[in-house]
Parts: structure tokens; sequence; C-alpha cells
């Protein structure tokens, strides 16, 4: 063991200043996370315990977690996804899966345009899968981030068990900087609970199988409680006094009749029953804050990223896919 931590304290040397070997203290956590592996769920501990020292711990995970860019105003946030090429993208990604799209739409109740639109913000459709190991990122989060390191100890034993039903190879299996892997980036627990082999080969790959990827984000929305056929958020003309429903969170709480009688109207679409639960979203937009009515399948989309900022950044991208999409459509 000590030969081995010297072999990766050496190595470390000609590595750069984001990634370094382990302490002493995270190899001791190690072996017994191993042996918890082992006792729960059959792994040989000397196995795991050499997997997770032949990683190498990242400094720049650590950084760029502290820094994610839902931390951000609407304003600079929505310009990270609501780009021309991000919408063109999506048309071409629609067009070139419209079959599958439709199938796994009509299947699941789940929008076409909102499932390219998830796509389309995570990957950039595919383009951008992540550039980590998964078992580094695990690790360096699970044994070196203190903050959430009992979530991220527990991703990185889905992810073990993930490697053994599925077949991937968790030596090469690349991510995201939290672990999310593939076209949906879908994290270890939710890719074992929510991903589906659509294609039919025995297997679930969120990397290759546009089947499976596109009917994996359509089965997560679905278990979570999507509402064909629903309205997502509706804009509204705001008010003064509204600081409290605000604050009252993303879950929709808030009967709509107590929204209306503060004077807020929605702009645009037909207003829901003034019995419908929402939430109120406040989104700063720079020059003022804008009031958007958080639904049902708002609150859903939260569920993908436990953000409004997201939520909102799907929904937009996905109606301007649509609109794109249609125009291309009609000038043919």
């Amino acid at each position: 063991m000590r030969l081995i931590i010297q072999l990766l304290l050496l190595s470390c040397l000609a590595l750069s200043t984001a990634a370094c070997a382990h302490t002493q203290q995270q190899t001791t956590e190690f072996k017994k996370f191993a042996r918890e592996m082992a006792k729960k769920h059959n792994f040989n501990a000397d196995q795991v315990e050499r997997l997770l020292i032949g990683t190498t711990f990242r400094d720049d995970i650590i950084a760029a977690i502290t820094r994610p860019a839902e931390s951000k105003a609407w304003h600079e946030y929505r310009p990270i996804f609501l780009k021309p090429d991000r919408v063109a993208g999506g048309v071409e990604f629609w067009r070139q899966n419209e079959a599958l799209l439709a199938s796994v739409s009509k299947q699941y109740g789940v929008p076409a345009e909102i499932i390219v639109a998830i796509i389309g913000v995570e990957t950039r459709y595919g383009k951008h899968t992540g550039r980590y190991r998964v078992l580094d990122a695990l690790t360096t989060l699970a044994f070196g981030y203190p903050k959430r390191s009992d979530f991220f100890r527990r991703e990185l034993e889905q992810f073990l068990l993930l490697t053994r039903e599925e077949g991937v190879d968790r030596d090469s299996a690349m991510g995201s900087y939290a672990g999310a892997m593939g076209m949906p980036q879908f994290i270890s627990s939710s890719y074992r609970r929510y991903a589906v082999d659509h294609d039919g080969d025995g297997r679930r790959d969120l990397w290759n199988s546009k089947a499976d990827i596109i009917a994996s984000v359509a089965s997560y929305f679905k278990t979570h409680g999507w509402k064909p056929n629903q309205p997502i958020t509706l804009l509204t003309n705001g008010g003064e006094g509204l600081q409290t429903f605000v604050d009252a969170g993303m879950k929709p709480s808030i009967k709509l009749g107590k929204l209306l009688a503060k004077g807020v109207r929605p702009l645009n679409g037909e207003t829901p029953a003034a019995d419908s639960l929402t939430s109120l979203v406040k989104l700063d937009a720079g020059d003022k804050d804008e009031f958007w009515l958080g639904l049902h399948n708002f609150y859903v989309i939260t569920r993908y990223n436990h953000s409004n900022l997201y939520a909102m950044a799907v929904y937009q991208l996905s109606q301007q896919i649509h609109a794109a999409k249609m125009t291309a459509e009609t000038s043919r």
C-alpha cells in the first residue's frame, strides 16, 4: 500500500496543479468504502480499494462544483443556452430523429421539443458529453468535497453497480465534473432508475443509442409526473408585494386565485383555473424583473436539474426549436 501511495505522489509531480494524489485519510476512507461495497453488493473489497487508489484527485472538479452556472442571474444565464446555433442544432437533431421522437413522444406523453431541448442544454446534442473520467469525478467529490460527500459516495456506489449491470467500462467512461453521463447527462442513480432499453439490444446505452437516449429522457419526465397537453409556464405582468409568493419555493403550492387577487395576470396563453397550484418564479432580466407562473410541468423540468433558471432555459429553448422547425417546414 505504501509503495502504491508513493508512486502516486511521484506521478502527481508530473501533473498540473488540477490533479494530485489522495491523502492518507482518503485512502483510509477508500478501504472503508470498499468493505461496504463487498458487504452490500458482493464486490471484491481489494479490487474496489485498488480501483479508488488508482483514481486522480481533481482540484478543478472541486472548483467547478463551487461555481455552477445556475448561480448566475437570468440575464447572464439565458444567453448560454438561447443561441441561434443551439436552436438550429435542435431543429437538425429533431429532423434526423423525427420518427423516433414522434413515437417516443406518443408513448410517454412528453413533447418532442422538450426532449430535444434537454439534450441541447445538456450536451449540445451529444457534442459535449464530458471531459472527466466519471470514476475520477465521483471519487474526488465523494472523498474530497465534505459539503456533499454523502451524496457523491452514494453516486459512486451506484456507478459501480451500473458498470456491473450495463457493461459500462468503469475505467474509461467520461462525463461531467459531477459524474453525469452520456448525451442526456444522467447521474448514476438516475441512469439505473430511469434509463430504458428502447432499441431492445439488452443494454441501456446513453452514449450511442439515440433510441435509448431519447426514450430515457421521456421516461425520466413521465416517472416524475409529466402531464401531457398541459401548460408549462406563463409570463405574468408581475406586481408589488409578491416576494412572499416567490419565497414559497419551486414546488407548486400557491393557489392561482391568490395571485389573481393580487393583480397578477398571465400575459400569454390561457389562464388556468383559480384553484390550480403554481409557484411564482422571479427572474432577473437585467433591466427589470420577470414573474412567471411555475406550473406543474415546469416543476417536473426542475426535477432534472433543481433550478428555475435551468427549467426556464429548457422551456424557452424548446419553444424556439419548435418555432424554427415549423418555419422551416412551411418554407419548403
